[in-house]
Order: C-alpha cells, then sequence, then structure tokens
C-alpha cells in the first residue's frame, strides 16, 4: 500500500489549500484510522486532524474552525481543506493511515509528505 500526498504550496495569509492523500496497491483495503500531522523545523510533528471508519473526528486546537477532514471512500482518498491559513500553519504535512488489507493485517502507512507555505 502507498499513500500519495499532493496538493500543498504557496498561499497567502487569509487563503485556502486542499490536500489530499491517495492510498492505493491493495485489490481490497480497509481503512480504520485516517490522520494529518504536520512538522515544522525544530518543533515535533504534531497531529492536525483525525478521521475515524466510524466517523470520529478530532482536531488540533490550533485548527478547529478552519480545517476539515474528510474522505472519499470510493476513491480511497482523504481530504484536509485548510481555509484561513496563517503564517503558523507553514509546515511539511503528513498524511498516515491504518489500514488493513488480507495480506499483511493492519498497518500504518504514511505519505511523503507535502509542503504548505502561508507568506505574502
Amino acid at each position: 500500500v502507498q499513500l500519495q500526498a499532493s496538493g500543498g504550496g504557496l498561499v497567502q495569509p487569509g487563503g485556502s489549500l486542499r490536500l489530499s492523500c491517495a492510498a492505493s496497491g491493495a485489490n481490497w483495503m480497509i481503512i480504520n484510522i485516517m490522520s494529518w500531522y504536520r512538522r515544522t523545523p525544530g518543533k515535533q510533528r504534531e497531529l492536525v486532524a483525525r478521521l475515524t471508519s466510524r466517523g470520529d473526528v478530532n482536531y488540533d486546537d490550533a485548527v478547529k474552525g478552519r480545517f476539515t477532514i474528510s474522505r472519499d471512500n470510493a476513491e480511497n482518498t482523504m481530504y484536509l481543506q485548510m481555509n484561513e491559513l496563517t503564517p503558523e500553519d507553514t509546515a511539511v504535512y503528513y498524511c498516515s493511515e491504518n489500514i488493513w488489507t488480507p495480506s499483511d493485517g493492519s498497518v500504518d502507512y504514511w505519505g511523503q509528505g507535502t509542503q504548505v507555505t502561508v507568506s505574502s
């Protein structure tokens, strides 16, 4: 299974971006937990948003009300809609999913990271 993250870029403060994370590589998979993390230089990686297969959602306090995590089951893709971006949101964003497949069982997979830069 591979996760392909995309959608990062340069945006002005107050702008929006939508990150995508597509899972592929297995004929059949069950995606249990979907998460977005971010890392800035000198800081630990932090959880930004998480969505479970039951529909439970939680967000870091810093992004509540501005970011929305969602999924497209048919496409095995999850999204992070980011609005009202500030320079403090500048980071490399990583997607992570706990995926069950018949061959490997439940495994945590990571995407390659996508850079988000908020600057005027």
